[in-house]
């Protein structure tokens, strides 16, 4: 059995941590993605297996259980076929300022996700995403423009009080 990596034993300690806050600073002092711009919320406990294949500009919040696939190991099966070898396939993920990703979304490689852009909970990302879009579904496609979004979002009610929380939501669903 090999002996476990650095980069290994990095993956355990943020998975780990508990504190988002603690796991986005040392993930950004470790460098563990190839770029980390300033401002960025990441928020899954598993990091990427090739996360040096992935660039995050500034201002994007990465909810929880994201995934960025940035290879297969469809060359194994491909290989067995007696049609000669195929090489391990690796890619990239560029994400760039000012994006919101929604929880158990899956990213797959060589994808750009440009900026001013929503990704709605549950999407599975193929190709590149437009700036200023807002994306959803399985393969993700764009239902909204950013700024449509923001118009939108500033007439949903909003308040830290239970109880009106509450009361909008009866009202809503009479």
């Amino acid at each position: 059995m090999k002996p476990w990596t650095k980069n290994q034993l990095r993956r355990i300690r943020i998975a780990m941590m508990i504190n988002s806050d603690a796991r986005n600073r040392y993930i950004k002092k470790k460098q563990i993605f190839k770029s980390m711009g300033e401002n960025v919320f990441f928020q899954p406990r598993v990091i990427p297996s090739d996360p040096q294949l992935i660039k995050l500009h500034n201002n994007i919040v990465i909810t929880s259980n994201v995934t960025f696939v940035t290879h297969d190991v469809f060359h194994m099966g491909l290989s067995h076929l007696g049609k000669g070898e195929f090489p391990y396939y690796s890619s990239c993920i560029e994400i760039m300022d000012n994006v919101f990703i929604g929880c158990n979304t899956t990213i797959l490689g060589n994808v750009k996700i440009g900026p001013n852009v929503i990704i709605g909970a549950g999407s599975v990302i193929t190709k590149d995403v437009e700036p200023n879009s807002v994306v959803v579904g399985n393969p993700a496609k764009k239902i909204s423009t950013f700024d449509e979004y923001i118009e939108k979002r500033k007439e949903v009610f909003c308040s830290n009080d239970e109880n009106l929380l509450w009361e909008n939501f009866i009202r809503q669903h009479k």
